[in-house]
């Protein structure tokens, strides 16, 4: 006669990808997770282990932080007693940082959840399989920080070479095949500010002449004196690039001549007034006051 059935253990299986790439194809990272670990679901059948039916799919999501859509649904069945045993293709695919997963075991505990790697050999029922899996959450975290620090190193290299790395594009250019490249409806713009700057050295009458002439800027806002001030102050205009307080040459081109804009530092640097001359803002406002 044969023993007793296995009690049934409702199984899911939980899949992320870091980058969108790729997640258009027919068969993708994420397909090809869920196949692993409905395979090894499928060999555990004798131990009573059975897949529920919701996928549990996080597409384009770090693994840095718990933020994500499919996991936090995940979460919500496991404390509605929806879910026994939790699959992954690897451990760090649920987690790759050491607080979070400290935090996520709690919640398994509590909740009696297991935790099942199909790549790796861990059970969390035993104080060595739940030693092992620290060990390992803590090489993924590692692997993520080593990660972010070549990012952040290559990143700082090209801005070295005076490459374009990313960020806002300053206002006067246009991003063509990830360079800086002269914006020609917007150059002459930035040149007026300069030169507008050597004689009246007010940036807030700049901004209140750019405003009043309907002369807006990229994304349609008005102009402020603030924003005047960076644009006076920022290396780009002259070819060059400023890193954590460092100034190199860029590889783009510049659209403000040197002699002009280092006269405009030193104008700041003297303390030129700021824009707040009554008589010159009389001018531009001459019905002020009258109604």
């Amino acid at each position: 006669m044969e023993d007793k059935e296995a009690k049934i253990k409702r199984c899911a299986i939980y899949t992320r990808k870091s980058v969108e790439d790729g997640l258009e194809q027919e068969f993708n990272s994420l397909d090809a997770q869920r196949e692993a670990g409905e395979a090894y679901v499928t060999s555990q059948k004798m131990n009573g282990w059975r897949l529920v039916p919701t996928h549990y799919d996080d597409g384009g999501f770090s693994g840095g932080n718990t933020n994500r859509p499919a996991l936090k649904q995940l979460l919500k069945d496991c404390e509605e007693g929806k879910i026994d045993i939790i699959v992954v293709y690897k451990i760090d695919r649920l987690s790759r940082s050491i607080c979070d997963f400290a935090d996520l075991s709690k919640k398994f505990d509590k909740w009696g959840v297991t935790f099942c790697s199909v790549t790796q050999e861990i059970n969390t029922n035993t104080s060595a399989g739940r030693m092992m899996l620290n060990i390992l959450i803590t090489f993924a975290q590692f692997e993520r920080e080593v990660i972010t620090e070549r990012v952040r190193d290559k990143m700082a290299a090209s801005r070295k070479k005076g490459k374009w790395v990313g960020g806002t594009v300053t206002f006067g250019y246009r991003l063509v095949e990830h360079k800086l490249v002269p914006e020609e409806t917007e150059m002459p713009i930035v040149r007026r500010v300069f030169q507008r700057y050597m004689e009246i050295q007010s940036p807030k009458i700049i901004a209140t002449e750019l405003n009043q002439e309907g002369v807006f800027n990229r994304n349609g806002c008005r102009w402020d004196t603030q924003t005047i001030y960076r644009m006076l102050n920022n290396h780009t205009y002259i070819g060059e690039i400023s890193y954590q307080g460092q100034i190199y040459k860029g590889e783009h081109q510049g659209i403000i001549d040197r002699k002009l804009w280092e006269a405009c530092q030193e104008i700041m640097k003297e303390g030129a007034p700021m824009a707040d001359c009554s008589h010159k803002l009389e001018n531009l406002a001459p019905l002020k006051g009258i109604l």
